[in-house]
């Protein structure tokens, strides 16, 4: 009498999906695949501080495959609401470009600041 046991058999309880290795029976878990994006300084600070404040939201996030979607849509967030108040700091002091080409050193330099300005308001909230 020959007592193969199947290669493969689903819990009916779990739903999970398991394979024989010899003589055990191991689950088939995988990670979903995730979207790979490029993290810039915005999305590498939010994980930082998932990771050191915010642990559990991390772990859920990670065993779910949602935290490239919430860290891209973050530094995206925060890359827009950047531009949009260098837009608004450039009507506020009259910055054309046409100034760009009249008085280049004047233009870079207030658009440095700008920027500046507008990183720590986004740091800051």
């Amino acid at each position: 009498m020959d007592n193969k046991l199947p290669k493969t058999k689903i819990d009916e309880r779990t739903g999970i999906e398991y394979h024989l290795e010899g003589d055990y029976y191991i689950p088939n878990l995988t990670i979903p695949r995730q979207e790979k994006i490029t993290l810039n300084k915005y999305g590498r600070m939010r994980l930082k501080f998932l990771k050191e404040n915010k642990r559990v939201e991390y772990m859920i996030m990670f065993t779910k495959g949602t935290l490239n979607k919430h860290l891209k849509e973050i530094q995206e967030t925060a890359d827009n609401r950047i531009n949009i108040i260098i837009e608004q700091l450039k009507q506020q002091n009259n910055l054309t470009e046409e100034m760009k080409n009249t008085d280049p050193l004047y233009w870079v330099s207030m658009m440095n600041n700008f920027k500046s300005i507008a990183e720590e308001i986004i740091l800051n909230n």
